[in-house]
């Protein structure tokens, strides 16, 4: 798995990143329970990839909700 990039994030249709997010949780949960029952990861820095890729994910998910809240009626100084 390679890591995505901010670029490739936000060209992504808002439910192409909806279900890009949700299956970077399961992956995540996965490797996570496999880690928790004593199970070594296939490859140790793919946990941390997992986190790094959703978290990229979720701060584009969470620009572009700012994006769309501060529209002309939240200017008003």
């Amino acid at each position: 798995m390679t890591l995505l990039r901010m670029k490739e994030l936000r060209e992504l249709p808002e439910e192409d990143l909806d279900r890009k997010i949700q299956e970077l949780e399961q992956d995540l949960l996965r490797e996570r329970g496999i880690a928790a029952m004593g199970g070594a990861p296939a490859s140790p820095g793919h946990l941390r990839a997992l986190r790094t890729d959703l978290a990229r994910a979720l701060t584009v998910k969470s620009e572009r909700r700012r994006a769309g809240a501060s529209g002309p009626a939240s200017s008003a100084s």
